[in-house]
C-alpha cells in the first residue's frame, strides 16, 4: 500500500514502484522461489517442509521468511537442519517430537473458548498428533490434547465426553484400523479432522488401512493424509476462527 501511495503522489516513477511491488511478491534464492504474500492472502506466512532440503536451504529460507517480523514454522525437520537454522535465527525453538522448527515473533492472540482438541489413539501416534497441535497453537489457537484414548480401552475416552463436547475443532490421529475416527465423529456436532497414522502392523501398509478405515466411516469426518499432522492442524485453525 505504502508503494502505491507514493506512486499517486509521484514520488516514486513507474519502474520503480513496480520493481518494488515484484520484490513484495516473491524473493528468487535460486533453489527456492519464497512466497513472500502467503500471509496476506491466506492468513499465516508460507511453511517451509524441511525434507528433501539441505540444512542451508533450510536456514536460508527461514531467515528470510523471519525478516518480515512474522511467525515462521518448519515441519518434517531433523536437529541438523534445526541447528542450521538456529546458527541464523537464534530464537528459533525445535521440538524433536513434533519435529516443527518453530520461530514465534508475533504471538497471536487466542480464544480460550474456541478450542481445538487434539485426540490420539495410542502414544504412538503422539508425533503426528504434537505436530497438529503445535502447529495450531502457533497459528494462534488454544489446544488441548486427549491423549492414549484408543477404541481398545474405550471406557479411556467416554469419562472424558464433557471435554470432548466442548471442543469447537478436533483432531482424530489413529494408526492400526483408524476406528477411533468414526467414534469421536458419532459423539459431537463440530468439525472432526481425521489423520490416519502409519503406526501398525504389516496388514496397516504403513497406515493405508487407517487411511481407508476414515475415508469410509459412517460418521461425517474429513480426512487428511497419511501422517499429516501439519495439513490437520492448518485445518483445524481455518475452521476455528471462522465466525
Amino acid at each position: 500500500l505504502s508503494v502505491l501511495e507514493a506512486y499517486k503522489k509521484g514520488e516514486t516513477e513507474g519502474a520503480a514502484a513496480l520493481a518494488k511491488l515484484s520484490a513484495l511478491a516473491s524473493t528468487n534464492l535460486g533453489y527456492a522461489c519464497i512466497d513472500n504474500s502467503r500471509e496476506v492472502r491466506q492468513g499465516f506466512p508460507e511453511v517451509v517442509y524441511c525434507e528433501g532440503k539441505t540444512p542451508e536451504q533450510v536456514a536460508g529460507i527461514m531467515q528470510v521468511l523471519a525478516l518480515k517480523g512474522a511467525n515462521v514454522l518448519g515441519t518434517r525437520a531433523d536437529r541438523t537442519r534445526y541447528e542450521a537454522v538456529q546458527a541464523v535465527l537464534p530464537q528459533a525453538n525445535y521440538s524433536p517430537v513434533a519435529r516443527l522448527i518453530t520461530l514465534e515473533q508475533r504471538p497471536l492472540p487466542k480464544d480460550a473458548d474456541h478450542v481445538i482438541l487434539v485426540v490420539t489413539a495410542g502414544t504412538s501416534d503422539l508425533p503426528v498428533a504434537e505436530e497438529a497441535a503445535q502447529t495450531a497453537e502457533l497459528m494462534g489457537n488454544t489446544v488441548e490434547r486427549m491423549y492414549d484414548v484408543g477404541v481398545a480401552g474405550i471406557h479411556r475416552l467416554l469419562e472424558r465426553v464433557d471435554q470432548i463436547r466442548r471442543a469447537n475443532v478436533l483432531i482424530v490421529v489413529a494408526g492400526m484400523e483408524g476406528a477411533l475416527a468414526s467414534v469421536v465423529g458419532g459423539m459431537v456436532n463440530k468439525p472432526v479432522i481425521a489423520v490416519p497414522t502409519s503406526v501398525g502392523y504389516g496388514a496397516n501398509f504403513k497406515g493405508l488401512s487407517a487411511l481407508l478405515g476414515m475415508l469410509n466411516s459412517c460418521s461425517s469426518v474429513a480426512v487428511v493424509n497419511i501422517d499429516n499432522g501439519f495439513g490437520a492442524g492448518r485445518m483445524a485453525s481455518l475452521m476455528n476462527h471462522l465466525r
